[in-house]
């Protein structure tokens, strides 16, 4: 509990340094956002309103302690560009980012290891070095031309699997999803929805796996060097001596001690692809906070970006502080760090 506590002490401050930074930088910006928020034809009596309205006529100081009032009590503001409060326009994206992003992770840990604990167990071969190409390739090609890539072959090529879009146009008319948690794919599943639920795992193969491409690249790599080291230990040498399986001691032995290095690696790969799904989101037309982001920095939505870049923040917090809770339980030594 004292080592949670304190990454949790942590975490919060760094929130609070951030506010300030993206607050400080938000505001000067060369944009007005009374006109923004009323159009570049409003008279200027109206803008004058509009700011006095928002509370932009008000010192910095008191303008920044007015936000923070509203992040402890719910009120993030109202989007300049569509009006609503900020807040129910991240709720209504952010399940479809969700599934996103776990899929995604789910294939880069999965793959990534299966892939690094292979790569390392005849180093300097032929499939060795392809895993290697291949963990090389993902980590450096842009999510964004990745995807198209993707779409041009499967899509354009083989026809096998939609272009874009969460849900095909008929599912809404002739096979509906009954929300229950709120988050489309998983209720479709839990509901019984069959034909949506194919339709949704169809539309979720190619963003998922480009979205997955960069951090399954980082999980490989880190685990084949992880258990290249530990393999080299002499308790791997003992139980190999006394005759266990070699699948034993690779796979349980071997690999559990080899995880907390990739631990660490999938903490940051997953804070970094929850802003790399940004552009996944848009080459894909998927309905997530990536299409909202986009509009908001198009729009200079103030509030907007201030509330994407603070749920990105704490998204990041919030993944480190899981894997440091991880590592803490397979390596005792993290908790007295």
């Amino acid at each position: 509990m004292r080592f949670l506590a304190g990454r949790l002490g942590t975490a919060v401050l760094v929130l609070f340094v951030l506010t300030l930074v993206v607050f400080v930088l938000s505001r000067v910006i060369p944009a007005d956002p009374a006109v923004v928020y009323a159009g570049p034809k409003a008279p200027p009596e109206e803008l004058a309103r509009i700011r006095e309205k928002l509370g932009f006529d008000e010192p910095l100081i008191v303008q920044y302690l007015d936000y923070l009032g509203g992040l402890v009590t719910g009120d993030w503001g109202n989007s300049l560009a569509t009006k609503r409060p900020v807040l129910d326009e991240l709720a209504a994206r952010l399940p479809a980012t969700l599934e996103l992003l776990f899929a995604a992770m789910a294939i880069a840990v999965v793959v990534g290891v299966v892939l690094g604990v292979v790569a390392a167990k005849r180093p300097g071969r032929m499939l060795d070095g392809l895993i290697r190409f291949l963990a090389i390739g993902g980590v450096s090609m842009p999510a964004f031309w990745l995807g198209l890539l993707l779409q041009v072959l499967f899509v354009g090529q083989l026809k096998v699997l939609p272009a874009t879009g969460q849900f095909s146009t008929q599912i809404e008319y002739l096979s509906p999803i009954t929300p229950v948690t709120g988050f489309p794919l998983f209720d479709s599943l839990i509901t019984g929805n069959q034909v949506a639920y194919i339709d949704g795992i169809a539309h979720l193969v190619l963003p998922a796996i480009t979205l997955a491409a960069y951090p399954l690249g980082l999980v490989a790599r880190m685990t084949r060097a992880s258990m290249l080291e530990v393999l080299g230990q002499d308790y791997v040498f003992t139980a190999n001596a006394y005759g266990l399986r070699d699948g034993l001691v690779r796979w349980k032995l071997a690999l559990k001690n080899a995880m907390p290095p990739t631990m660490t690696i999938v903490g940051l790969a997953a804070a970094y692809t929850l802003t790399g799904t940004f552009f996944v989101e848009v080459v894909f037309n998927w309905p997530g906070i990536g299409q909202f982001a986009a509009g908001a920095m198009l729009a200079v939505d103030y509030p907007a970006i201030m509330a994407i870049t603070l749920l990105g923040a704490a998204g990041y917090l919030i993944a480190n502080l899981i894997v440091d809770l991880i590592q803490a339980r397979l390596d005792p030594r993290v908790r007295l760090v």
